[in-house]
């Protein structure tokens, strides 16, 4: 359904569950774990402002897109926010705490780009050594522009590696990202400049929902020290990590992703 320019997909029986996907993607990068989580919860797959079938959404940064989501929440909904989406369920939490109940937060981190100490940032102003150099994301705003479905289904590949059905499940997500309309290039460049431009860094300690951490000791996007800082500086987190998994663990440790996330909601206990 189309809510609010927002496409959600609803299904499954249970406790509301929230699912945001990240950067260039879609709600249907949550595919091969819909049919297990399904019985357990009440999915609402969410395709942020600009991807998959949502309509951009003007203007456009963190806090509009917060918004946004937030009108489409159900009621005291947990939320899964994996990457951009992380960082979307994070500024929700903290801007409409009535609305969440708890976070998962996956391959999350404050503060993607390295930061230094002399920049002026009102927020936070301290180094931040453990993101990533800005044009790495240029480059990959790039290749996906010049070709979508190449570059994603590369990038989708790497991120499935130590699957058990990598292949499979890769194949089930190319086919997936086919059926919605490719994000155009303002989209791409607006969000990648959220990610650009974020840092969570002072406010992660006024985070007061419970929050899973769960990150891959592999991944090169947002590095794992992100997800330790992060949880020394939450008042209640909890962080799993995968061994062998990079960015996107729900894909290649489906099985322990489940488990983890199950354990930590305890969705038949409610």
């Amino acid at each position: 359904m189309i809510a609010n320019h927002l496409h959600v997909e609803v299904i499954g029986t249970g406790p509301n569950l929230v699912l945001l996907h990240g950067w260039g993607m879609n709600g249907a990068v949550w595919q091969p774990l819909v049919k297990k989580l399904s019985k357990l919860f009440t999915l609402h797959i969410i395709d942020l402002p600009g991807m998959g079938l949502s309509r951009p959404i003007e203007p456009f940064h963190l806090h509009a897109t917060a918004e946004k989501v937030a009108e489409v929440l159900p009621a005291h909904a947990d939320v899964v926010g994996w990457s951009l989406g992380a960082q979307v369920a994070i500024r929700i939490a903290l801007d409409y705490p009535d609305l969440v109940r708890r976070l998962v937060l996956v391959g999350a981190t404050p503060c993607f780009v390295n930061k230094s100490f002399d920049q002026e940032s009102v927020e936070y102003k301290s180094t931040w050594d453990i993101g990533i150099e800005p044009d790495v994301f240029g480059n990959f705003a790039d290749s996906v522009n010049e070709d979508y479905h190449k570059t994603m289904t590369q990038f989708l590949t790497l991120q499935c590696m130590g699957s058990n059905d990598a292949r499979s499940t890769v194949k089930l997500l190319r086919n997936k990202f086919a059926e919605r309309p490719t994000p155009t290039s303002q989209t791409l460049y607006r969000a990648l400049n959220i990610l650009l431009e974020t840092d969570l860094r002072a406010e992660i300690e006024h985070l007061r929902k419970p929050t899973l951490l769960v990150h891959g000791d592999r991944d090169t996007l947002a590095p794992v020290q992100a997800a330790h800082w992060m949880m020394k500086t939450l008042p209640v987190g909890f962080l799993r990590v995968m061994a062998g998994a990079s960015h996107a663990p729900f894909l290649s440790h489906q099985e322990q992703f489940i488990d983890a996330i199950v354990q930590f909601l305890e969705p038949q206990a409610q």
